[in-house]
């Protein structure tokens, strides 16, 4: 997940007429004073202090692995000025805090734990998955083994249910328990997935698919939105609204990761072109692609019956095009920031209080690595 451009999408934009690049609403202009990249960068500025802090509380053998994981150091444990990430979660947790009338500062542990769940996360399916690059550098279970890598993503789980739990805001209570419940959710999504990959190429429902990307990119996108509203006072019904939102960008941020995982530039992603493709994961545009009833479903199914074998990426690559994967996942994109906007807006009506948030939003979809 990294950096925010203007340029294309992948190496083959969206059309124009899916509404991917179109302008967010706003008072005075799309995304006037609320530009995306300030906001992941204030959040990064105040958050990072309290994730290391928090890392260093780690015993030694976990806060090596853990550091490395961040970017903040080498494998050999000297300092390192690595890439941790865009900070997207936090960032929602303080914006959606703030559009509320809260104070941002109050909600920075609740968004440094968000942020710790995501990356134990990170952790775990870097392992299950055998993905070996993430953030340009090599996964951490290639360097430090499967074990460590695993007991690494469990310390961070912990670490982030410790902050809440010492946290002395009014909130902090209601925030453990629903950001336990997102971890559940989580794990839940995950074993779906990996349960979706001893499943033949037919066996795999659309509704099935985005119900998992719901729970495993969805869930945590919605604990953050919400976590900013309890920590800014907000009735239940605000609280869920931000939920649903997170959840509806979510799901449009892993549709445009999806995309990006077939027809990505590895030198942007920092991720082996078609690895979801090699690897026959079921990711979105693949089964809207299997489920199409097209010929091309149909050769698409006979590749991803076998193992893969040299030089069927290309022409995987292709059947997935051609049977509408990746139009659909574009278009579905577009679909979810809408269902997402109207969410928002029963939340918080004003678009300017709104703003922050609008551009996050829009950020995810913007995504080209």
């Amino acid at each position: 997940m990294g950096e925010l451009t203007e340029q294309s999408l992948v190496r083959r934009g969206p059309a124009p007429s899916r509404g991917l690049r179109a302008p967010l609403p706003g008072p005075a202009g799309p995304l006037d004073g609320h530009e995306a990249p300030a906001i992941l960068e204030r959040a990064r500025a105040v958050v990072d202090p309290e994730l290391r802090r928090a890392l260093d509380s780690l015993p030694g053998s976990m806060r090596r692995i853990a550091l490395y994981h961040f970017g903040w150091e080498q494998a050999d444990g000297t300092p390192a000025a690595g890439n941790a990430g865009k900070a997207i979660r936090p960032a929602l947790v303080l914006t959606a805090a703030g559009a509320l009338g809260g104070h941002r500062s109050a909600a920075v542990r609740a968004a440094a734990a968000v942020e710790l769940v995501h990356n134990f996360t990170l952790l775990h399916d870097d392992v299950m998955d055998r993905d070996t690059t993430r953030r340009h550098r090599p996964t951490a279970w290639t360097v430090f083994g499967d074990a460590d890598a695993i007991l690494a993503g469990d310390a961070l789980q912990a670490l982030a249910l410790r902050l809440l739990a010492e946290d002395t805001h009014p909130a902090s209570g209601a925030a453990a328990a629903r950001l336990a419940s997102c971890v559940l959710e989580l794990c839940a999504g995950q074993h779906a997935d990996t349960a979706m990959e001893r499943r033949g190429p037919h066996e795999v429902t659309l509704d099935e698919v985005l119900a998992m990307a719901e729970a495993k990119t969805g869930a945590l996108l919605g604990c953050a939105c919400a976590l900013g509203g309890l920590y800014a006072g907000a009735d239940d019904a605000d609280v869920e609204a931000l939920d649903a939102f997170g959840r509806e960008a979510g799901l449009a941020f892993q549709l445009i990761d999806d995309v990006i995982g077939i027809w990505g530039d590895p030198s942007r992603t920092g991720k082996p072109a078609g690895a979801d493709l090699m690897a026959r994961k079921k990711s979105l545009p693949v089964v809207a692609a299997l489920t199409s009833g097209t010929e091309a479903a149909t050769e698409l199914a006979k590749l991803y019956q076998g193992p893969y074998e040299d030089g069927e990426l290309e022409r995987t690559v292709l059947a997935v095009e051609r049977a509408g994967g990746r139009d659909w996942a574009q278009q579905q994109a577009a679909d979810r920031m809408a269902r997402a906007m109207q969410e928002l807006s029963r939340a918080i009506p004003d678009p300017e209080a709104a703003g922050g948030l609008l551009a996050l939003a829009e950020f995810v979809t913007r995504r080209s690595t």
